[in-house]
């Protein structure tokens, strides 16, 4: 970067709070770039802390992060419902007249106005919940899928009751208008819950230019080292058309 300072990527995990998704992210991002995984409460890194479940607690616990009134160019990426995070954090920033991120980076998640695939958390039974997210993908490779999603579903359901309030959210007309932040859609062919034909729907949820790019993988292909690669193009040239477009004097 220009002033030596490197663009900063905030990233959020998909559900169950999965952080270790970007441990080997510095060394695929390529020069310039600061991978900074956000720690949820009730994940990895906080595990003693209840998780957030609302719209409204969960800008309690991020937003400040991102309230700078003259930040340096970042760069948000969400996977899955890390991306529901990042957009929500986008608009409130929108709302509150801060400067958002120079680009907003969505990752195997369909938009907000597609109906889920996924049951509502608030009125499924456990065994019902177990059969959808069994058959959705919604597992991590390597794994006992009948065991760890046992293990697993207090914290999935958690997750999915937030996923849902902040779809909710989003589908409520803003007080500031529509974002005119630039999005990067990511997909994967093989990834039934966010396939290439519906992450297509992101582009009316900005005004702002967006793109979409195609990755190998299923729902987790954030493990792989396309993606990290991809967005570390993107901050760059990113960070380097935000800094530009800043008036001098």
């Amino acid at each position: 970067m220009s002033d030596g300072q490197p663009v900063r990527l905030h990233c959020f995990a998909h559900s169950e709070g999965g952080l270790s998704i970007f441990e080997h992210w510095a060394a695929h991002t390529g020069p310039g770039v600061e991978v900074l995984p956000v720690a949820l409460p009730g994940g990895e890194r906080r595990r003693s802390e209840p998780r957030v479940t609302t719209h409204e607690a969960l800008l309690a616990e991020v937003l400040p992060r991102f309230a700078d009134p003259r930040p340096q160019p970042y760069v948000l990426y969400g996977h899955g419902l890390g991306a529901m995070v990042a957009f929500t954090v986008t608009r409130a920033l929108h709302e509150a007249g801060l400067p958002g991120p120079a680009l907003l980076a969505v990752g195997a998640c369909p938009p907000p106005d597609t109906p889920s695939e996924l049951p509502d958390a608030r009125a499924v039974t456990d065994a019902e919940l177990l059969h959808v997210l069994g058959g959705k993908g919604a597992v991590p490779p390597q794994s006992d899928e009948g065991l760890w999603l046992r293990a697993m579903l207090p914290v999935l359901r958690a997750d999915l009751e937030l996923a849902q309030a902040l779809e909710e959210a989003a589908r409520r007309p803003s007080s500031a208008g529509p974002l005119t932040t630039p999005v990067l859609v990511v997909a994967s062919q093989d990834n039934p819950l966010a396939p290439p034909t519906i992450a297509e729907g992101w582009r009316r949820w900005t005004e702002g230019p967006t793109w979409l790019r195609t990755v190998p993988g299923h729902h987790f292909f954030a493990r792989g080292r396309e993606l990290p690669g991809l967005l570390g193009r993107a901050c760059r040239v990113s960070s380097r058309l935000a800094r530009e477009s800043v008036p001098v004097g």
